[in-house]
């Protein structure tokens, strides 16, 4: 089943239901959410549109510019985390929509592709043979892959699209509650690393990433919930983790220790990339900390954005990729 547009509609569900959608054709879906409390939740993917975990508004007193440029290329070539292009993200400048990411600096995005050519969720590569995504994209061996995208209106960019070889959807991820909402996908040719195509570092099981920490998420996207239209440049945000207990206090006993939640307090992304990136600075190089899965449906400001915690499910991704 391929993913659909999930707009919220300001009432709380727990229940499966039927929507249909006329794009450029009509397909009926099943929808599934467990939520409760007093705003609705949705897991962030769309149906052949681009996606966004860009979408951010800041609080006006945050004015302060974050830089985070300071990375060096060090080590290995292509070693993970450390692009040969350095980001440079205006933290906390009050951004509205997000900002056009510098080409090339963040290597590990992926655009996961319908056979068609149309973007539906987005990805990290963590080595030159495996993506991590979300499990609620339902990724299919029909999908592509693709690597070193920037601008998705350019011809002239040299991309890598590769085929779906394998895909490991976690075994017992619930749609109903989204957890353990992740899928590897094993390409079926290696992707060839260079500056604009590179691994991001994995989180290990026992990093710490404690609430306050600014992190980054990227995506291509929709600029506000109900925007008609997408930008065809990657774009960057910077947010700021939750802890556990503070998600709570918006999320409820929604938020289980397989999450990790990012913004609010002013900042929200919107309609996020689903499967996309959320990566922190650790030891000099970034690190996949969070695949974003769900978050408010009309992107409200005052609620955080969930995402899959990598540190819980580092297991599964170093078990998966031994035995295949």
């Amino acid at each position: 089943m391929s993913p659909v547009i999930c707009i919220g509609t300001g009432e709380v569900h727990t229940h499966t239901h039927t929507h249909t959608h006329t794009h450029t054709h009509t397909h009926t879906h099943t929808h599934t959410q467990g939520v409760e409390g007093n705003a609705e939740s949705e897991p962030w993917f769309l149906y052949k549109r681009p996606l966004l975990c860009a979408s951010l508004h800041h609080a006006e007193n945050m004015n302060c510019l974050l830089i985070l440029s300071c990375l060096a290329f060090a080590g290995a070539a292509y070693g993970c985390g450390k692009p040969a292009i350095q980001p440079v993200v205006s933290g906390y400048a009050r951004i509205v929509n997000g900002e056009e990411a510098m080409p090339g600096s963040w290597p590990w995005q992926v655009s996961l592709q319908d056979y068609t050519g149309f973007h539906f969720c987005g990805g990290s590569l963590i080595n030159e043979n495996w993506v991590v995504t979300a499990a609620h994209c339902s990724v299919k061996t029909s999908h592509r892959v693709i690597l070193g995208e920037h601008d998705r209106s350019s011809n002239a960019e040299n991309i890598q699209t590769i085929k779906v070889g394998q895909v490991f959807k976690h075994p017992n991820y619930n749609g109903f509650t989204i957890n353990n909402d992740i899928t590897l996908i094993k390409l079926a040719t290696p992707a060839l690393l260079g500056t604009r195509v590179s691994p991001v570092c994995v989180a290990e099981t026992n990093d710490d990433f404690p609430g306050g920490m600014t992190c980054v998420t990227s995506g291509w996207g929709l600029t506000r919930y109900n925007a008609a239209d997408t930008p065809a440049l990657l774009q960057q945000a910077a947010l700021p983790l939750l802890t556990k207990a503070q998600c709570q206090k918006f999320w409820g006993s929604k938020i289980t220790d397989l999450m990790i939640c990012a913004g609010a307090d002013g900042a929200s992304s919107c309609m996020g990339d689903s499967g996309g990136p959320l990566v922190c600075e650790k030891a000099g190089a970034w690190t996949l900390v969070g695949i974003v899965s769900w978050g408010s449906g009309t992107c409200t400001t005052t609620m955080p954005g969930v995402y899959a915690r990598v540190t819980e499910l580092r297991s599964y991704i170093d078990q998966t990729i031994a035995s295949n």
